[in-house]
């Protein structure tokens, strides 16, 4: 028994006419005739009571005929569920990201325009540390991360920057720096000890302008974990401008560094040959964002 015998049969009880039914599916009377007589030997029961002047169903078919009514019910659902999967409307995404990502607002306003494009994609996200998220990329256990660039990124992994942002120096209120020059000089933090994030990169940039070795106090991992250790008089840390929203983060002020930006990026980065069509679509919707510039300090975030 096939679905198609379901659907000949729905068609007939509804119709109670065999002709008409056979018009309706656009098959021939005989065959209509052969699909339902396979039916009925395949359940080895009568469906129909027929006579020359009139169909009617029997007590079986009128059984049949509820159930009958369901199953298709279930299987158009069943259906349009493969063929809007195949689509990418409806799935489940994993998002891994760094707290850069959270910061510029990067992870809402991404997350917010899919999710109103393809509401029946479960959107789910999870701050993880950055040094493991292309490696969970590539192990499909996370769709997508957002990571604060450079990251190294195998030959299998693309990117796509989203917030082009620069460093800038925190540093607790009573730090003597803290009434220096504004900007400040790499060469003036020669001397500090220094709280370090998960991205480096631009530590290692003030220390090579300035023509020192870091002397690092602690790496406690994310900013905001940073600018608590920093607030607590651990050291101070060059992390990205886009804190500069938080100028009211208890005893931690923030200063611009002297001479050419230090640039540093927030991208999104992806699997190059991507097969889920749920995943394809928010690559592509990254790919068509243009990348914006994080605010001076004083404007408006």
């Amino acid at each position: 028994m096939e679905l198609r015998h379901i659907r000949y049969f729905v068609a007939v009880a509804e119709q109670l006419h065999f002709s008409r039914a056979a018009e309706a599916l656009g098959i021939s009377p005989p065959t209509l005739t052969v699909q339902i007589k396979e039916l009925e030997e395949n359940l080895q029961a009568r469906l129909f009571s027929r006579t020359n002047r009139s169909v009617a169903l029997t007590s079986a078919g009128e059984a049949f005929l509820v159930e009958s009514r369901a199953l298709l019910a279930q299987a158009d659902r069943t259906l349009n569920v493969g063929r809007r999967a195949g689509r990418g409307e409806i799935g489940r995404i994993e998002i891994g990201y760094v707290g850069s990502a959270v910061f510029s607002a990067l992870l809402q306003d991404q997350v917010r325009a899919y999710r109103a494009a393809r509401p029946d994609v479960m959107v789910k996200v999870k701050e993880l540390p950055m040094d493991d998220l292309p490696a969970l990329l590539e192990d499909g256990r996370i769709d997508m991360a957002f990571v604060r660039m450079p990251v190294v990124l195998s030959p299998s992994l693309a990117s796509h920057v989203l917030v082009r942002d620069r460093f800038c120096v925190a540093l607790p209120a009573d730090h003597p720096l803290a009434r220096a020059m504004n900007p400040l000089p790499a060469k003036a933090m020669a001397h500090e000890t220094f709280v370090v994030p998960e991205q480096d990169w631009g530590l290692l940039e003030v220390a090579r302008r300035g023509r020192f070795n870091p002397q690092v106090s602690s790496a406690p991992g994310g900013l905001l974990a940073v600018l608590t250790h920093v607030s607590l008089g651990v050291g101070i840390a060059i992390v990205p401008s886009v804190l500069m929203q938080f100028a009211g983060f208890p005893n931690v002020i923030f200063l611009e560094i002297a001479g050419l930006r230090i640039a540093s990026e927030v991208a999104a980065v992806f699997r190059r040959h991507e097969k889920s069509p749920t995943v394809q679509h928010l690559i592509e919707q990254m790919r068509l964002t243009v990348p914006r510039p994080v605010p001076a300090a004083g404007t408006d975030f």
